[in-house]
């Protein structure tokens, strides 16, 4: 299921029907998913444009409790989809957060960029993760190209966060 969702988004084929299909065969079998299927099947309903809102709601509660499992990459993905989606999943937001937090340093500047821009996007509080990025974030500033810099800067003016040092920082690199 989540290879043929990927596959259709990632070709950019519109495929109503099969995405149909696969959200109504997938829901009940999402447990037997691996972290990386989750987080694919998320992204492919998001890029595709399908509203699935029950299927997303499932993932999120199949993925809950296995965020421990995803690597960065499907942890950025997963983000990225659900906020794309315009999927409201607070709670899930929450737990990506608490678990992507310890793992900042392992994130390219791209995954800082695209997480901020998720968690701003999806209107979810969180404080302890955009301090952490900017935390994060700071010293790497030389790695992130003018769109990383932009989605960030965005991100953290739409949360209403103050970064004064941060944003400071990004000020005297450009």
């Amino acid at each position: 299921f989540a290879n043929t969702a990927w596959a259709f988004a990632k070709a950019g084929i519109d495929a109503h029907e099969l995405f149909g299909a696969i959200a109504d065969a997938a829901q009940s079998r999402l447990v037997e998913f691996k972290a990386q299927e989750l987080a694919n099947t998320a992204w492919a309903f998001a890029k595709a444009g399908i509203d699935a809102r029950e299927l997303f709601g499932a993932i999120a509660d199949a993925a809950r409790s296995r965020l421990g499992e995803f690597d960065v990459q499907n942890l950025v993905n997963t983000a990225w989809a659900f906020a794309t989606a315009r999927v409201e999943a607070h709670e899930f937001f929450s737990a990506i957060a608490v678990t992507a937090r310890p793992q900042l340093s392992q994130f390219s500047s791209q995954a800082i960029a695209n997480t901020a821009w998720a968690f701003a996007t999806a209107r979810v509080e969180a404080h302890e993760l955009f301090n952490a990025i900017a935390v994060t974030a700071r010293p790497r500033l030389n790695e992130f190209d003018s769109q990383a810099i932009a989605n960030t800067v965005w991100a953290f003016a739409t949360a209403g966060l103050e970064a004064r040092n941060f944003f400071n920082a990004i000020a005297d690199t450009a």
